[in-house]
């Protein structure tokens, strides 16, 4: 699989250049789904070396996906969203250009404490879809792409289309939004602070064993601002192995 307008990370970039430029300058991004990581690393490479930014990137989980998708790829490929995101998040923080790009995430995203544990992990918001369908009615059948969708929600059939209740559906789909931000507008205040974007790792604790837990910000791997723009790299092994395999006109692994 390939796009039949760009073959490399670089030439990548000059195409999200020319789409915000035919948008009227619109903001224009992309949404990946993180797989070998030398791949993204050699998009972060491209942008570091042309100074091409995209506004907007939104990193997909291995969770997400629609009943439509093909089971092993449901299943089996990809990154989760914590780790995806996290790896995109450290890598702009480490070229300094994490101000200049907003990030949002996607993947099973459904509770307030799931936007709030992604928005500590370097998310700028989330984007959510499966509790908003199960408010819709959603039973998950995964006959998304047969047009015969049981609950009416993914159907071309005008009979099948009968028992989707608007009046009633999107009153239901308005309160979960509703009190959804309401739970989220409640954990940001339990925990002190002013607006979600100000959580951070150090405010979530996961427990690791049955005597121990221990705050996310000492759990996950950080990267400091700027660290992949020096001679040293970050001591994670990701970094370690894989950011020397990567450039900016290729999207195929090199040899270091």
């Amino acid at each position: 699989a390939s796009h039949s307008t760009f073959s490399t990370p670089i030439e990548m970039l000059h195409f999200i250049v020319r789409l915000r430029q035919l948008s009227g300058g619109k903001p224009t991004g992309f949404k990946l789904c993180i797989g070998h990581p030398w791949e993204w690393f050699a998009i972060a490479k491209a942008m570091s070396e042309t100074g091409i930014t995209p506004d907007f990137i939104v990193v997909d989980g291995a969770e997400g996906g629609t009943g439509a998708a093909p089971l092993e790829f449901t299943d089996h490929v990809g990154a989760p969203l914590q780790e995806g995101l996290l790896l995109v998040h450290n890598t702009l923080v480490g070229l300094n250009l994490r101000d200049k790009v907003k990030l949002g995430c996607a993947g099973k995203v459904v509770s307030a404490f799931d936007i709030a544990r992604m928005m500590a992990l370097g998310a700028d918001w989330c984007n959510a879809a499966r509790g908003f369908m199960f408010a819709l009615g959603c039973i998950q059948s995964q006959h998304c792409h047969t047009g015969r969708c049981p609950s009416g929600v993914a159907t071309q059939d005008p009979h099948r289309q009968k028992a989707l209740v608007v009046a009633s559906k999107s009153e239901r789909v308005t309160m979960f939004h509703q009190n959804t931000l309401k739970a989220l507008q409640e954990l940001v205040q339990a925990a002190g602070l002013s607006h979600p974007n100000d959580i951070t790792a150090s405010h979530i604790v996961r427990r690791c064993s049955d005597h121990e837990v221990k705050l996310l910000a000492n759990l996950l791997p950080f990267v400091k601002p700027g660290a992949l723009l020096g001679g040293e790299m970050p001591p994670h092994n990701v970094y370690r192995l894989y950011w020397p395999m990567a450039r900016a006109d290729s999207f195929a692994a090199v040899s270091p």
